[in-house]
Formats: structure tokens, sequence, C-alpha cells
């Protein structure tokens, strides 16, 4: 009987497994993966989970039951040392050899922990990655006096743990070494709306503040920046990024360029590998250029290209990027890629608060679309980008022009 073994069990590997079985793969399917939780959803850990009282068995990706009904076999808490693409073997830490007819890289990316002089001695300071993650510092900041906590990086993950836990009374500084927040994913206009609403919360927020030394202090830490300028507190979160888990394909001599680069098919440079999710560099039809996307979305949607192909399907990755962020009663979604546009749109509706978007241009040709509290925005703009329509920017911007598909079209 065939096998085929997945190595990651997080969103990429799991869709992928349960793809498997729908696409008509009746061999062996195998998921193995370092981390000991039972597979979980990942976005909820810097939103939800930490400002709730929510247990991990609420965020399984997949019921127990689930697996066992589609005969996918779990190994968690085990390591993958090797691959041997010759006997087409991996070698488990353990030193467990195991057989596959295809293999699936999963592998996806892990915390960054920038060379801060300290850090690593540093009281109660953890980044925000795995489940594990969000348990420490859940736990650690149930337990520090005053709840005083300082976020090393000022993108998603830090600004979305910074809400969540002001939420549960914590008292939250943000450092960020760029000279705003956000500035990796989004442009200024929506980095000065973020910033506010995290001030009028009451989390402080330092632009242009990269940390150089961290000074442990019984149950504290002093936090000491390249300015001279020096923070207090009982708990560090660091956010500042990630590192693509490419070291097992690279071992392999799969081919690596900005992580494991694929085909249209997900297929590496081995025709029996392939590679899903945040740990690949794959050609984007709509951008025509190659990408490497960080996003549960692109995960699922390679896990299902992968899975046909693997079942011998004709397939091609053809997907549109997207992304969400929950801060407070804020949930910004975004669809598309701003990267090099020309100019852009901000259309605020006067009959609702707190609601508006931005629209990103590259001379006509519309780009992105990011929707603050505006789902219509976002679908609209979903709509207007696979359908590559071309957007009459006068309209867009005239809020007395009612919302809907058609209003915004080039006649």
């Amino acid at each position: 009987m065939k096998r085929c073994i997945i190595i990651g069990a997080s969103h990429a590997g799991v869709s992928c497994a349960f793809a498997l079985r729908r696409e008509g793969w009746a061999g062996e399917i195998t998921l193995i993966d370092s981390d000991p939780v039972f597979p979980y959803h990942r976005p909820p850990l810097s939103k939800a989970y930490l400002s709730s009282l929510d247990n991990m068995g609420q965020k399984v990706l997949r019921s127990t039951e689930s697996y066992e009904q589609e005969n996918i076999h779990l190994q968690l808490g085990k390591s993958v040392k090797g691959i041997d693409r010759v006997k087409k073997t991996i070698q488990l830490e353990d030193g467990i050899t195991q057989a596959y007819d295809k293999l699936v890289l999963a592998t996806g990316a892990r915390a960054f922990l920038p060379s801060i002089e300290g850090l690593d001695s540093a009281v109660n300071c953890f980044p925000m990655r795995t489940a594990q993650d969000a348990i420490n510092i859940r736990e650690a900041f149930q337990t520090i006096p005053q709840k005083k906590v300082l976020i090393i990086g000022g993108g998603y993950i830090g600004l979305e743990t910074a809400a969540s836990l002001q939420k549960l009374g914590g008292t939250i500084t943000v450092l960020e070494r760029e000279e705003r927040i956000l500035a990796r994913v989004a442009p200024p206009t929506l980095s000065n709306f973020f910033h506010q609403l995290h001030r009028q919360k009451g989390v402080s927020i330092h632009p242009q503040k990269e940390v150089i030394k961290v000074v442990a202090n019984e149950e504290q830490n002093e936090i000491i920046c390249a300015d001279g300028s020096t923070y207090q507190a009982h708990l560090i979160v660091v956010g500042v990024g990630i590192k693509v888990n490419q070291e097992l394909a690279k071992a392999a001599g799969l081919a690596i360029e900005n992580g494991i680069k694929v085909n249209a098919q997900s297929q590496t440079s081995d025709e029996n590998i392939y590679a899903i999710g945040d740990c690949t560099y794959h050609y984007n039809p709509y951008y025509e250029r190659y990408l490497r996307l960080e996003s549960v979305q692109n995960a699922n949607d390679q896990a299902k290209v992968a899975a046909a192909a693997i079942c011998g399907k004709e397939t091609t990755y053809d997907s549109l990027p997207w992304f969400w962020s929950d801060q407070y009663d804020i949930k910004w979604q975004t669809v598309g890629l701003s990267n090099g546009f020309t100019d852009s749109v901000l259309r605020k509706e006067t009959d609702q608060e707190k609601s508006f978007s931005v629209w990103y241009f590259k001379e006509e040709r519309l780009l992105a679309v990011d929707a603050i509290n505006h789902g219509k925005a976002y679908m609209l703009g979903t709509k207007y980008l696979k359908q590559r329509q071309i957007v009459d920017k006068a309209k867009l911007a005239d809020s007395s022009i009612p919302f809907k598909p058609k209003s915004f079209l080039k006649e």
C-alpha cells in the first residue's frame, strides 16, 4: 500500500491530509509534527485565546474522531531529522526510519528571536507562535504584579497580543524598531489609525525604538534601547517576525529561494516531494511574481492543490491572498497585495462609525483593499480583483454613491 507522509500538522498539513482522502488517496496518510499539542487553530492564539478562559481543546482543527474515520495517523511530539530522497525515507530524531511514496513538507515557520543582549535570560520572556507560547504568556500574565507587559514588535502579532492583554487589565507598552507600526504590512494611513486606536485604549506605543539589551532584576526586566531610553516590565512578549523552517528541505538538496521553491502544483524540485504553506516560495498568477505568504488561507489553498496533484489530477495554484486581524472592536480584512501601488483611494462611509476602506491601484489596475469593519468593501474588493475589473476611483471616493457591486465600475 502506498504511503504519503506529511511533515507538519498545522493548517497546511491537516488540510492536505483530509484533502487527500477527498481526492481519492486510498493509501496510508501519516501526519508528523514536533508540537505535542493536538493540531489547533493558530490565529486565535494572539486574539481570543489570550483574553478568554478557553482551553486548547476548543481550538482544535479537527476532532479526534475525524482522524480515525479518515484513517489518518498522527505522530505528535516527533521531530524529523532528515530526508533520503534516493531511498524515499525520512528519519526521525529517535532513529526510526519511515518510507514514503509521496512526501509533503508543511514545516511552516518559527518565531524569530533577535540577537538582543540578555534576552535569553530575561524574566518571563516569550515569543508568540505556538500553543505553548500562548499558555506561557497567559499563565505568566496572571501571576505578575501590576500586569506590566512590554511587547517588542509592532506588527500583527505584537498588536493583537497588546489588545488581548489590555482587555485583561494589563499595562502595555509596545516598542517598534521602524518609524511606524505595521510598516511591513500596511501604508501610513492604517498605521496611524491603529496607533491612535491603541493609544485610546491606554496602550503606549513607541516607534523608532531598537531594543539592544535586557537586564533581568529579580522579578522584572529593564529594557534598554539604542537611544538610551529604558523601560520596566514583568513580562516581555517578542513579536518581531518569523524564520522559515526550510533547513530540512535544504539539507535534502531541494531548491530553496526565500523558502522552499515550488511549482504551480506545489511540487518541489523533487517530483515525489511537495511543499505547502508558510514555508513555500510560489508563483502567484495574479501578481505575476513569486511570493511567500504567511496566512491560513494560503496554507489551505496550497494543501488542496498538492492533494489533487498527488492523486494525479490536473490542477494549478491560482489564489488571491487575503488576511485578517482582530484588535479590540476592530476587524481588519485585507484582500490582495498593495506592494508597488501608485495611488490609493480612502473610502469613508458617513453612516458608519469606525468603518472605512482603502483601495490600492497601480495606475488603473486594482491591487488590493484594506477594509476596517467593512465586510461589504472586503467582499466587493475580492470580486473586483478576481474578475480583474476596472474601478472608477472618483466614484469610489464619493461616499454619496451607494455601496453596490456595479456602483464603482468604469463605464
